[in-house]
């Protein structure tokens, strides 16, 4: 996986985590200079609609994308406490 896309609401906007090199270097070359640091941070948030855009466009770049709904994030957090 190169990129992981979080719903972080009901409105299905995504928190945007690059989790790899080949991701975090193909995110610097999509954002301006002055959101490096959001990206490193994991601070970034985008929309359902953009987030549709991105992974269209990472995907057919060969990058690895995986969505992961809050539900998942919950049953994740469930399992290890």
């Amino acid at each position: 996986m190169d990129i992981c896309l979080i719903d972080i609401d009901n409105n299905l906007n995504k928190s945007l985590k690059p989790t790899s090199v080949f991701g975090m270097l193909w995110l610097q070359t999509h954002f301006e200079n002055n959101q490096w640091d959001a990206l490193c941070n994991d601070s970034v948030i985008i929309s359902k609609e953009n987030s549709e855009l991105l992974i269209k466009d990472a995907t057919s770049a060969g990058l690895n994308i995986e969505l992961v709904s809050g539900a998942s994030i919950l049953d994740v957090f469930q399992k290890k406490n």
